[in-house]
């Protein structure tokens, strides 16, 4: 049934997208100046959650290397690396400058220093979860670097360039904002149908099945994607000759659940103490919550870090919250 396992995985870049040419033709124009050797002012990508971010920066750039052949580029996780020493290391790892580099003694601006003293071909680098850097003047280094041009990935503006200094904040107003809506059902159904063709057998899932699966996913790509991959993975593992709408709806809790999960263990300590909290007491009011995160932290951040954070939080349905500002409360998603 499954012929092609690589397609029916969320980091699987397509060698062709459906419904984002605006976006992708937008970001092409963006990084045209590299096609001559020069650098390309920054990108910021941003809108809700499995709305093709990634893909689509990832898929551009790629395209770009086909047409330019000294151009370097890295992917950059900002959750899993957001630390100044983390991120710095895995940029230099994207030109194999990281040999002599030790994590443990090696000074974080003997990693800027070596970053600017970079002579090479143009470098892309794309920060995703941008706005989970721990110290967001590290943009503004990297701003600074000749050759070096950012692509910037997040789910909101405000969450970017709420804590960023004046300085910063001039810099980046030369960045193409480019805004990512979610699918629409039909959208989603032809995405999945394209991952069908490509990683499953003729006949084993109809249009219907496949219009099952863009209702379930609500917008979102990466469930949709999810759901396809469960379902397909439970039918072969039961020699089914077809994907019937039975096994895909038993499949939808599962997947969401693991997305669920993938996000918990990419939490940062002060995120997984938050929701930790929140879990804990059910429902809470703001300021009980900051209180107690208070008492659990040594080094507890501000009021308006910790509103990110749940804003984080809620853009990936860890939680949600009900009210206004004074009578607003928080609840974990079940």
């Amino acid at each position: 049934m499954i012929t092609d396992a690589r397609v029916l995985q969320p980091e699987f870049i397509p060698s062709e997208v459906k419904h984002r040419d605006a976006e992708v033709n937008t970001l092409s124009s963006v990084l045209r100046p590299l096609t001559d050797g020069a650098r390309a002012d920054p990108a910021f990508l941003y809108g809700p959650s499995g709305t093709g971010k990634t893909c689509i920066a990832q898929f551009t750039v790629e395209r770009l290397r086909q047409e330019v052949v000294d151009v370097n580029y890295q992917y950059v996780n900002c959750w899993e690396d957001y630390s100044r020493f983390k991120t710095l290391y895995s940029i230099l790892d994207g030109i194999n400058d990281t040999i002599d580099i030790h994590r443990q003694s090696t000074p974080k601006d003997v990693l800027l220093d070596r970053l600017k003293d970079y002579t090479g071909p143009p470098y892309v680098v794309i920060l995703d979860e941008v706005d989970q850097l721990q110290d967001k003047s590290l943009l503004y280094d990297l701003y600074r670097v000749q050759n070096l041009t950012m692509l910037l990935i997040a789910n909101k503006e405000t969450e970017v360039f709420a804590e960023i200094d004046d300085r910063l904040t001039s810099r980046l107003t030369t960045a193409t904002r480019i805004h990512f809506d979610q699918y629409s059902n039909s959208e989603l159904t032809a995405i999945l149908d394209d991952r069908v063709q490509w990683g499953l057998a003729p006949n084993v899932i109809t249009q219907g099945r496949l219009n099952q699966i863009a209702a379930k996913a609500a917008g979102d790509a990466r469930i949709a994607i999810g759901i396809l991959r469960n379902a397909a993975r439970h039918a072969h593992e039961n020699s089914l000759d077809a994907i019937p709408a039975d096994v895909i709806q038993g499949v939808v809790p599962e997947t969401k659940s693991e997305i669920q999960q993938q996000t918990i263990d990419r939490l940062t300590d002060h995120q997984q103490i938050l929701y930790d909290i929140i879990t804990d007491h059910g429902t809470i009011e703001p300021q009980a919550l900051y209180d107690e995160y208070q008492d659990r932290v040594a080094d507890p951040k501000t009021k308006r870090t910790v509103r990110n954070h749940l804003s984080k939080l809620e853009h990936y349905n860890l939680i949600e919250s009900e009210g206004n500002t004074k009578g607003r409360i928080y609840r974990a998603c079940t």
